[in-house]
């Protein structure tokens, strides 16, 4: 049994989702262990973004389950929770392929919203707020203590008052992350999050990843199409291929999966030639009329007190006639060379008898 599979944190059974004829995802399995990195990667449209909604409730699926175990032995069905209550109280979180910050406020105000739910109920939902208490003071302090962990650990302590909107490109990307975690998730999904990075800001990246996984313990769900970062950080690769899985395993066994490579750089026509299984052609009229094969005649179907009709002749035979009134007159044999016809004779005869007399 694999790592993964001994403590997932999260278990998919027999994944399906279909939109109308088309079929997303087809039966898919895997774990994701706890305290892993679990990369999900394939071709564009193999269906990782799909199976992530149907993860975070974005989509319901059409069948099989979605299993959320807590290390308390907690356990939550995602399929059948609504999408708010998924990230309220299964406590999964997720970034998406576009950045969606909120441009216009501040660095620590992104984070601080993020505690949004904590406050609210710590507020008395806004009566303890606007009163003061003490307990909703110490609960805001705690989030803002929070949120300046954060930016210490993505490096933008400095920059803590600066719109997010004005922040480099990478440095949005470690903020929407840190937003996440901010939410205190037990599943953190990543859609595509080193997406646009220079390889500086990829390496950056890598070891926030790893910090998150190693200092909180976190399962991390991550798609992603760049293999440096696959490689250089993943415990376990799903493989997926138009909505299935091809390969699951360590990445030193995914890299070399002959289904792997295939479904990347694709195999020579030679190959797929062999690989096709060869199916019979159906014989042409001409090949069937050169006696190939033998085809029985139609069957002849007739009225009551008709006649039966003649059968069929083969081909290339000369008719025969089937009455006296179709047969031909005997043709006579030709005269031989010097022979005189039986009337001219009898002519000649009779007038030499009539000159004697």
């Amino acid at each position: 049994m694999t790592s993964w599979s001994n403590d997932p944190e999260l278990r998919v059974d027999h994944l399906t989702m279909r939109f109308g004829g088309l079929t997303a995802i087809g039966d898919l399995s895997f774990e994701a262990g706890r305290k892993q990195i679990t990369a999900l990667i394939g071709p564009n449209g193999a269906g990782k973004t799909t199976v992530f909604n149907c993860i975070t409730g974005f989509y319901k699926p059409t069948e099989g389950m979605i299993t959320l175990r807590h290390p308390d032995g907690q356990e939550f069905l995602l399929e059948r929770m609504a999408d708010f209550r998924i990230t309220q109280h299964a406590k999964v979180a997720r970034t998406f392929q576009n950045i969606r910050l909120f441009g216009g406020m501040t660095v620590l105000e992104n984070l601080m919203v993020a505690q949004h739910n904590e406050l609210m109920r710590a507020s008395g939902f806004t009566v303890a707020g606007l009163l003061g208490s003490r307990h909703f003071k110490a609960r805001e302090h705690e989030a803002v203590e929070t949120a300046k962990y954060w930016l210490e650990k993505i490096g933008l302590t400095d920059r803590a008052d600066d719109p997010a909107g004005d922040l480099p490109y990478g440095a949005q990307r470690r903020l929407e992350i840190a937003r996440a975690m901010c939410t205190g998730p037990r599943l953190l999904c990543l859609d595509e999050p080193a997406a646009g990075l220079n390889p500086r800001e990829s390496e950056e990246l890598n070891k926030l990843l790893i910090s998150i996984r190693d200092d909180h313990g976190m399962a991390i769900l991550l798609i992603e199409h760049d293999m440096s970062v696959v490689m250089g950080i993943s415990d376990h690769i799903v493989v997926l291929d138009y909505g299935r899985k091809i390969s699951d395993g360590t990445p030193s066994f995914v890299k070399n999966d002959p289904a792997v490579i295939r479904a990347y750089l694709g195999v020579d026509d030679e190959e797929e030639a062999a690989d096709t299984p060869k199916v019979a052609t159906p014989l042409t009229r001409a090949e069937v009329r050169q006696d190939k094969i033998s085809v029985p005649p139609p069957p002849v179907f007739k009225l009551p007190g008709e006649a039966e009709a003649p059968p069929a002749r083969p081909a290339g035979a000369k008719p025969v006639a089937t009455s006296a009134s179709q047969a031909k007159p005997a043709q006579k044999a030709p005269a031989k060379k010097g022979a005189v016809p039986a009337k001219k004779t009898a002519a000649k005869k009779a007038a030499k008898k009539g000159g004697r007399k």
